[in-house]
């Protein structure tokens, strides 16, 4: 009996260890291709709007594909292949064939230098050199955002691990050997469910005032002078899209103005007989869908108090001057006296400022600049801008390539100058005299550090309308920065036009593996299968010979086991 019970317990042992190998062996093989995570890294997705039903950006958000480079041959499919491309390689080829005509790519990651990152820039730059990128780039976002790309399309910006994994795979395709199945190399892993549209995206418009001093018995409503500017921006990538020129310098500017004009208000003796009114505006890129709404929420009576707007955009793209965008003819008696002293003033500060005449069409409901909402409700304003030329849909509004770095602060403080003192002499009736209300040095001097901090937190705050909550933190930010200085500041919330769709998943994660080859798997799986069998096949005859003997011993002994 206890040599019977001896023999089950050693086939049940030869079973649970060859078990136990199968199971480790299954391990291992499923572990083969994916045995070396090479790194992890943020990537940012391209954009996926539509508008009026036709998409646009890129339709899809996952990854899983070996990689490429430009370095693959030429003419090779590449529908399974994530291409690896730095913005320095980029070239009008590539372009054409796999964005503009939308040959079929696995996938797309952009590598963006550094200076492009507003959150870890380098201490040097070349001004030239990222001057050129800069443009390359701006360019790239317009073909990008404009076209329907059916592959994923991510930005990531380049470091080390990227730089010696990108010269691993071009260092294999040049030598004929691009990563596939049979060959490994790299894969590229971005787990994402499919992008959801975004259900009713809100923008929201931030007003204040600074009421003008009535003199006494007069019961008529004062005049008001209207600054604006729009907060919002849009790019290629939302998360990376900040800003900083169009339209933080806008921003800035309007704060600024405030801040200045709150310190003159505060004091009977220097109030001025008009109402300043500020507006913070949203959906600026969206054909100015916020100023729209926000002036359709006046009534009639205090947009006929208005006796111009002056909106401001991309001041810092005005270090060689400024130009002011009107609809009216420049020989209307509003327009002509807003140049006019602006002229004065720009040429006491040494600027220079031209004048822009762009007549509506009523017909078309598209404008270019944020005046022509204004204009179209028969309210006299201006667009003053460092931009001589309208942007067209979606161009100019605060992309990848707009930030810190080639903003020019120097230029948005001399335009503040410009304005203020300009606003001042038209208000306090100095048109004319040599008086600098806010000289350097003074109580009312226009404040570079308080303009570079406002700045640099808009550099650094992606605000793109659709993906801003009503409670987003740099909202209530910019409402309880402009309370610091006016009264009566209230949110207007709205939808953004019906004409335009968004879609989430803007930020993912992206694990490259490090693969072995077919042919690996194929010699390891041979191994530990030729491994097995041969120990399979031993532990059989051992465990056979074992029972034989048992078998010898009971017949010996005469006794009956069972």
């Amino acid at each position: 009996m206890a040599d019977s019970m001896n023999a089950a317990a050693g086939r049940r042992h030869v079973f649970e260890s060859f078990y136990s190998v199968v199971v480790l062996v299954s391990i291992l093989i499923a572990c083969v291709e994916l045995c070396d995570a090479s790194t992890v890294v943020d990537v940012y997705r391209l954009i996926q709007y539509d508008i009026s039903g036709a998409p646009f950006g890129s339709r899809a958000a996952s990854l899983n594909h070996h990689a490429g480079s430009s370095l693959s041959a030429p003419g090779s499919d590449l529908s399974r292949t994530v291409v690896i491309l730095s913005l320095r390689e980029l070239n009008e080829t590539f372009i054409r064939e796999y964005i503009e005509q939308g040959k079929p790519l696995g996938g797309l990651l952009l590598l963006l230098p550094q200076v492009f990152h507003f959150d870890n820039r380098p201490s040097f730059l070349d001004d030239c050199i990222y001057s050129d990128m800069k443009t390359q780039l701006a360019n790239l976002e317009q073909k990008l955002i404009h076209s329907t790309i059916q592959y994923p399309v991510y930005f990531a910006f380049e470091d080390k691990d990227l730089a010696k994994v990108l010269a691993d795979i071009q260092r294999n395709d040049a030598a004929g050997q691009p990563a596939t199945a049979t060959t490994g190399g790299y894969k590229l892993i971005v787990t994402s469910p499919a992008p959801k549209k975004l259900a009713s995206p809100t923008i929201t418009n931030i007003q204040g005032w600074l009421p003008g001093l009535k003199a006494d018995g007069d019961s008529n409503q004062l005049p008001t002078i209207a600054i604006v500017a729009s907060y919002d921006t849009f790019g290629a990538a939302p998360a990376l899209s900040v800003g900083s020129d169009s339209n933080g310098s806008g921003v800035v500017a309007l704060l600024e103005i405030a801040r200045l004009f709150s310190i003159l208000y505060s004091n009977p003796n220097t109030r001025g007989r008009y109402n300043i009114l500020f507006g913070l505006t949203s959906g600026g890129p969206y054909n100015y869908n916020g100023t729209q709404k926000w002036l359709r929420s006046f009534d009639q009576r205090l947009r006929e108090s208005i006796d111009y707007a002056i909106c401001l955009n991309s001041l810092s793209s005005g270090e060689k001057g400024l130009w002011l965008h009107v609809s009216k003819p420049p020989e209307n008696a509003y327009v002509k006296q807003i140049f006019e002293v602006l002229s004065n003033v720009a040429e006491e500060l040494g600027l220079k400022v031209g004048l822009k005449h762009k007549k509506i069409n009523v017909s078309n409901s598209r404008v270019a600049w944020e005046h022509e909402q204004f204009s179209r409700l028969r309210v006299t304003a201006a667009t003053l801008s460092g931009l001589s030329v309208a942007p067209n849909l979606l161009e100019n509004a605060g992309g990848i390539s707009d930030n810190s770095e080639f903003v020019n602060k120097a230029a948005v403080v001399q335009s503040v100058k410009l304005i203020v003192e300009s606003l001042a002499k038209h208000i306090y009736g100095q048109e004319g005299k040599n008086i600098n209300i806010f000289a350097d040095n003074s109580s009312l001097a226009v404040s570079s550090s308080y303009i570079g901090s406002w700045l640099d937190l808009l550099s650094r705050t992606p605000r793109v309308a659709p993906f801003l909550s009503k409670d987003n933190p740099f909202i209530t930010a910019l409402k309880k920065e402009l309370a610091d200085h006016v009264v009566e500041v209230n949110l207007q919330h709205d939808v953004v036009d019906g004409m335009f769709t968004f879609y989430d998943s803007t930020v993912n994660t992206l694990q490259i593996y490090q693969v072995a080859s077919v042919t690996f798997d194929l010699l390891l799986l041979l191994g530990l299968g030729s491994y097995l069998i041969t120990l399979f096949s031993f532990l059989v005859i051992t465990t056979r010979r074992l029972d034989v003997l048992l078998m010898y011993h009971h017949d010996d002994d005469g006794d009956d086991l069972l």
